[in-house]
C-alpha cells in the first residue's frame, strides 16, 4: 500500500514532504538532515521494504 501511495506521489509532492518532514525534524527534535542523508534513508527503507514483502510472498 504504502508503495502504491509513493508511485502516485509527482515529483514536487514528494520534494514538499520532504522538506515539511526536515522542518519537523529540525524543529522538534533539533535535527538536521542532509540531502544524502535522505537519499541514505530512503534506499534503506526501500530495501527493508522488499525484504519484508518477499518474506511474507
Amino acid at each position: 500500500m504504502q508503495e502504491f501511495a509513493e508511485t502516485t506521489l509527482t515529483e514536487e509532492e514528494r520534494r514538499e514532504r520532504a522538506e515539511r518532514t526536515r522542518a519537523y525534524l529540525a524543529e522538534h527534535f533539533g535535527v538536521e538532515v542532509t540531502d544524502g542523508e535522505s537519499a541514505e534513508m530512503g534506499r534503506r527503507l526501500r530495501e527493508a521494504f522488499a525484504r519484508q514483502t518477499g518474506a511474507a510472498a
